[in-house]
């Protein structure tokens, strides 16, 4: 199997397109075009994982975070980067990123979390804008259902959990043939009148060029009228964070003893509590405190997250609780994500979780 068929896979769940403009993700090092003899899912891309790889002769690391991530000036190996580089490229091992692309859709690193906690009812916590696009074409009554099919099996007509969505109008079009063509039907040279449907459909906007192959390779006409436009609706499937809610309420205390027995923490940082029942969870995985704003206004009872900074602590003002379990520790279940993904597509091939950790924050207790 070539490198490039798992990369494709990958980008299906979680297309490359939503990845935010400051990311890195995507094929790293290596070739796209060799043959794969197996791959490591990871958290991060270390040098240790790279000699892992080697030991267990994969040559492909699935990795959540990109170790390449601003601009390289030196590859000398004087710093963990450089070394992790030097020592994947020595050794013809690739290493592809999945990053925020996985976070922001709705099976992704956060979802992850929400599983741990058995949450119910969820939702995206911050939708994506400008996801969204529509279609309009205009087809021949007896091969509507051919092209509207066809577009449907391309990725169009998906709203939030409804697919096939379309909206279909009879009316006529009208064209005249000029010199050199060759019509489906009329004449050159005459306007032609052909009843026809006027087809209307919502499709996320990293499926453009596939739905526009397909309704191209299955519409009779010879030169396709069909018009495109960018839409500024909120995507419910695409976004950062999650919220969602516990089976049943908790107390605080209770609460965040389950967070700290699901996720193996040692010590959670969290603001003042506020002596209330627990019920709606906010969260996401890594560093999230952008989302805090977000999660105050859900309405959630608790905000759990990494990487949030001490004024960032305050923007809690005594209507939720903020959780830092860390950034490590509430993505770590990623690397279980990308194995389960993986293994399940291809389950005859080799497909294996790391066994280093490699979070670089320790604790003293």
């Amino acid at each position: 199997m070539k490198i490039q068929e798992i990369t494709a896979f990958l980008e299906s769940v979680a297309p490359a397109w939503l990845q935010e403009s400051y990311d890195n993700a995507g094929l790293l090092t290596g070739d796209s075009q060799w043959s794969c003899t197996g791959i490591i899912t990871t958290l991060d891309a270390t040098e240790e994982v790279v000699l892992e790889a080697i030991e267990r002769k994969c040559n492909l690391i699935v990795a959540h975070h990109p170790i390449i991530f601003g601009g390289l000036r030196t590859i000398t190996g004087k710093n963990y980067v450089e070394k992790t580089i030097v020592a994947a490229i020595k050794n013809d091992i690739a290493i592809y990123a999945i990053h925020t692309n996985l976070d922001n859709v709705l099976h992704g690193v956060s979802a992850t979390m929400a599983d741990k906690l058995g949450l119910i009812n969820r939702k995206i916590l911050s939708p994506k804008m400008e996801t969204l696009k529509k279609l309009y074409t205009f087809v021949p009554v007896e091969f509507a259902e051919n092209v509207r099919s066809a577009i449907f099996n391309a990725g169009g007509g998906h709203i939030s959990h409804y697919s096939e969505c379309s909206f279909n109008m009879a009316g006529q079009g009208t064209f005249k043939p000029g010199e050199g063509t060759h019509p489906f039907t009329g004449k050159v040279g005459i306007r032609h009148t052909e009843d026809e449907i006027k087809m209307e459909m919502i499709f996320p906007a990293w499926h453009q060029n596939a739905i526009v192959a397909a309704m191209k390779s299955t519409h009779p006409y010879e030169e396709v009228a069909y018009d495109i436009i960018s839409l500024d609706n909120e995507n419910q499937t695409v976004g950062s964070g999650l919220v969602g809610e516990l089976p049943e309420s908790l107390s605080e205390t209770r609460f965040l003893s389950l967070l700290k027995e699901k996720f193996d923490l040692s010590v959670i940082r969290h603001t003042a509590l506020l002596n209330k029942p627990v019920k709606k969870i906010a969260l996401c995985g890594g560093a999230g405190s952008f989302l805090i704003g977000a999660a105050v206004a859900t309405g959630a009872d608790f905000y759990i997250t990494g990487d949030v900074k001490y004024h960032e602590f305050f923007d809690a003002n005594s209507r939720l609780v903020i959780a830092d379990i860390g950034h490590f520790e509430s993505e770590q279940y990623t690397i279980g994500l990308l194995f389960d993904i993986l293994s399940q597509k291809f389950p005859t091939f080799a497909v294996l979780k790391t066994g280093v950790k490699t979070n670089p924050v320790h604790y003293f207790l």
